[in-house]
């Protein structure tokens, strides 16, 4: 059995909350906030809030994305182990596959469910989808 290299975990953790940062920040930030039904006053209003409460928000992302990190390290050691891709081609094929086998269903009941519009799951799922395949490459290196 093979183990998995927790400081490239670690670090693909740290890269999906920068990632996430830019995404729904500068990048598409007013967008997503527009897709929520907010305006930009209500989040202010929001951030006001409390900082521990937005810490807590983020240490609980944090332990998410270091989870996704570790099974798309597992992911993608099977790719490589047995069945012999290369790593880069093990990671973006893994990459997609978690993404489109369990973000893009699981995140499509926002807009089924919940009322979200189309826009918001593009927006959300392509966070992920990016994150994720970034996420395989940092680990498939550096396994």
């Amino acid at each position: 059995m093979v183990s998995v290299n927790i400081w490239a975990v670690l670090v693909s953790g740290i890269i999906a909350m920068v990632i996430g940062g830019l995404w729904y920040g500068p990048v598409l930030g007013k967008q997503w906030i527009a897709s929520m039904g907010w305006s930009e006053q209500a989040v202010q209003e929001k951030m006001k809030g409390g900082m521990s409460s937005m810490w807590s928000s983020y240490l609980i992302m944090f332990i998410g994305a270091l989870l996704m990190a570790y099974v798309l390290a597992r992911s993608v050691m099977y790719g490589e182990m047995v069945r012999g891709y290369a790593p880069a081609s093990a990671a973006v094929i893994f990459a997609v596959a978690n993404w489109l086998g369990f973000v893009a269903p699981a995140t499509v009941g926002g807009v089924v469910w919940e009322g979200k519009p189309w826009k918001w799951w593009f927006i959300t799922a392509g966070y992920f989808l990016v994150t994720l395949i970034v996420m395989g490459l940092v680990l498939a290196f550096w396994m």
